[in-house]
C-alpha cells in the first residue's frame, strides 16, 4: 500500500432503497451505506420494526434514515415506495433486493410443498423483478444506477429445494444486467454464507434441541466445514455491498459472488 490509507467509499448524493432493510443482513447493508453518507430508505412490510431499525442506524451513522412500508409481492405496493422515494429525494440511485421469508423447504422432494415453493418464488425472485421493474425508468434517465441482488448459498448446492430460489437470482440478475448495462447500471448478486443473523440463531436452536445437543455444538460443527473457520457477520455482506454500489465497483456487473468464508466448494469461471 506505500504508506497510503485504503480508500473508503463514498456514497454522498446518492439515493439507496433497502428492501428487507428492518434486520439481519438488510439491516447491515443500509447500515453500511449511511455510514458512507447515502440518503438511505428501508422498506419491508413492518412498519413499526423499519421506523425502530430506521431510528437505530441514523443514530450510529448521523444520517437520516426513511421507513416506508411496502409489500414486495405487489407491484402496486413497490410503485408506491418508488413514487414517495422520487417525491422526497428526487433520484433513485441505488436499489438493494434484500426482501425474503426464511424457506421452510426441505431437499425431499416426496415433501414437497408446492405452495410454499411458489411463496419462495414470488417473494423473493419476483419480488426481487419487481422492484427493478419499478427502479429502472428513473435510473435510464440518470445514466446511472447500482442493483445489488441478495441469494444465498443454497443456490450453489443441491441440499435443498429452498436454493432453487438463490439459484433464480442469479439468473434474473445475469438477464437484466445484459439489458441495463449499456444505460450505466450495474446488476450484481451477492451469495451470503452462514451469517450470524436472528434467523439463524434460531435455526441453531432449533437444530439442538431436535439433536438433544448444546447450540454451540451446533455452530461448531458449521465452523469446522467453513474454510474461514468462523461464522460471518452481517457487516461483512454490507462492506460487499457497499463495494457494489459505490464508483470503486463500476466494473463488476452480471456477477454472483459469494461472500461465505469459503463454505462453497464450486469452482465457477
Amino acid at each position: 500500500m506505500n504508506g497510503q490509507a485504503a480508500a473508503v467509499p463514498t456514497l454522498t448524493g446518492r439515493v439507496a432503497i433497502v428492501t428487507g432493510g428492518s434486520s439481519g443482513i438488510g439491516r447491515a447493508i443500509a447500515e453500511s451505506l449511511s455510514a458512507a453518507q447515502a440518503r438511505v430508505v428501508i422498506a419491508a412490510r413492518t412498519i413499526d420494526r423499519l421506523e425502530e431499525a430506521a431510528a437505530a442506524i441514523s443514530e450510529r451513522t448521523g444520517q437520516s434514515v426513511d421507513a416506508i412500508a411496502c409489500d414486495t409481492r405487489d407491484q402496486g405496493s413497490i410503485d408506491r415506495l418508488v413514487e414517495t422515494v422520487l417525491d422526497r429525494h428526487g433520484r433513485i440511485d441505488i436499489l438493494i433486493n434484500c426482501a425474503a421469508n426464511p424457506s421452510g423447504l426441505t431437499g425431499d422432494i416426496d415433501m414437497l410443498d408446492g405452495e410454499a415453493l411458489l411463496r419462495d418464488l414470488d417473494t423473493k425472485v419476483v419480488g426481487y423483478a419487481r422492484c427493478i421493474r419499478a427502479v429502472s425508468g428513473t435510473m435510464k434517465r440518470q445514466g446511472w444506477g447500482r442493483i445489488v441482488n441478495i441469494g444465498g448459498f443454497t443456490g450453489r448446492t443441491s441440499e435443498t429445494l429452498s436454493g432453487l430460489r438463490n439459484a433464480a437470482v442469479s439468473h434474473l440478475t445475469k438477464t437484466v444486467s445484459d439489458q441495463l448495462g449499456p444505460h450505466g447500471i450495474a446488476v450484481n448478486a451477492l451469495h451470503p454464507g452462514i451469517v450470524r443473523t436472528p434467523h439463524l440463531e434460531e435455526l441453531f436452536a432449533d437444530q439442538a434441541r431436535s439433536q438433544s445437543r448444546t447450540v454451540s455444538q451446533v455452530e461448531a460443527e458449521f465452523v469446522k466445514d467453513t474454510p474461514a473457520r468462523r461464522l460471518l457477520e452481517p457487516e461483512e455482506i454490507g462492506r460487499t455491498a457497499l463495494f457494489l454500489a459505490a464508483e470503486m465497483g463500476t466494473g463488476i456487473t452480471g456477477q454472483s459472488i459469494a461472500v461465505d468464508g469459503g463454505y462453497s466448494r464450486g469452482i465457477y469461471l
